[in-house]
């Protein structure tokens, strides 16, 4: 993990093993339909009271994209935690490009069919220890 890239901003940020569970988690909910990719998909979620998992990639550059995300995040009592790489998030959100950030939701959006049990128990696993991240941050 190279931590010379990241923006001064970027706290809390996970770990190794946080970040390969929140990864594998935002791949599986890209799969069922349960996630927000990108700043405007985020903020859009953010200001109707979505609730989720806010995930934002450490190395943006210009900062400017994301710095109002964590100020939203916290305003909505939202769950929100810095990754160090926007390319393995674009890569666990489904996509070719690189994701800034996205926002991972427990259950599916509308119309779609019930979540299954086990994504629910990994879910609330990663939203506990993402939780437990900021407190100590």
């Amino acid at each position: 993990m190279d931590l010379s890239t990241l923006v001064k901003i970027a706290k809390p940020l996970a770990d190794d093993k946080l970040t390969k569970k929140l990864l594998k988690v935002a791949k599986k909910a890209a799969k069922k339909k349960q996630i927000k990719r990108g700043v405007k998909e985020v903020v859009k979620a953010l200001r109707k009271d979505t609730q989720g998992i806010c995930i934002i990639a450490g190395n943006i550059s210009p900062l400017d994209v994301i710095s109002h995300l964590p100020v939203l995040c916290e305003d909505r009592n939202v769950p929100y935690v810095f990754v160090p790489s926007k390319e393995d998030l674009g890569a666990a959100g489904l996509t070719k490009r690189p994701t800034s950030c996205m926002m991972v939701l427990p259950k599916p959006a509308k119309g779609s069919g019930d979540g299954d049990e086990e994504f629910a128990g990994e879910y609330k696993d990663v939203a506990k220890r993402v939780q437990a991240v900021q407190v100590v941050w």
